[in-house]
């Protein structure tokens, strides 16, 4: 199955955890994708493995610059803190928004779908996540289920990094059934 001609957003804070972004990068990149790293971290973005530092990325677009227009799908890796912070960020939530409003297909695991709920883009969809979040789901009106992978409604979730390799086949699979974005034209400013 191939993604050539898709652009991914990858949307993280400092503190995602990092093999639930370099996995779904790896198999979408592989895949054909096109992925952009999308942070309110402007210039690095800070990986975590469980409680410890890992690496650190470049930020493709900040998010503050970041349209939901230009993608075709969009990429919530987990991780405590990097949902936690990008669910305060009135940027982040309305960028998530932006995708939900337009159907674009959304891919979440773990802790991510606390960002989810934030834009209140669960109600009504059944999902799964780090058990911890089932309440919060539920609570927003999501059908929770402990499963490995769930594909409903354009959204792909797993539970944690064990379930990588299902989530990774239902992304690509539901990624490659999306429709292209709009190529947008670049401003043009007059001369002065």
């Amino acid at each position: 199955m191939t993604l050539e001609g898709k652009k991914v957003a990858i949307l993280v804070a400092d503190g995602f955890e990092q093999v639930e972004m370099t996995e779904p990068k790896r198999a979408l990149d592989e895949a054909g994708a096109t992925t952009v790293i999308v942070s309110p971290a402007e210039i690095t973005v800070q990986g975590w493995r469980h409680f410890d530092k890992a690496d650190t990325f470049d930020v493709d677009v900040p998010l503050r610059q970041a349209q939901a227009d230009d993608f075709d799908a969009l990429l919530l890796p987990g991780g405590v803190a990097n949902p936690d912070q990008l669910r305060i960020k009135t940027e982040a939530v309305q960028f998530v928004k932006a995708f939900v409003a337009s159907g674009k297909p959304i891919a979440v695991i773990c802790h991510g779908p606390w960002t989810l709920i934030e834009a209140d883009a669960v109600r009504g969809v059944k999902i799964t996540s780090w058990p911890s979040l089932a309440t919060d789901l539920r609570n927003a009106g999501a059908d929770w289920v402990d499963a490995e992978v769930v594909v409903d409604q354009g959204v792909v979730s797993s539970r944690k990094p064990d379930d990588l390799p299902a989530f990774n086949r239902k992304m690509i699979e539901t990624f490659a059934d999306a429709k292209p974005a709009p190529v947008r034209e670049k401003k043009r400013w007059p001369d002065t």
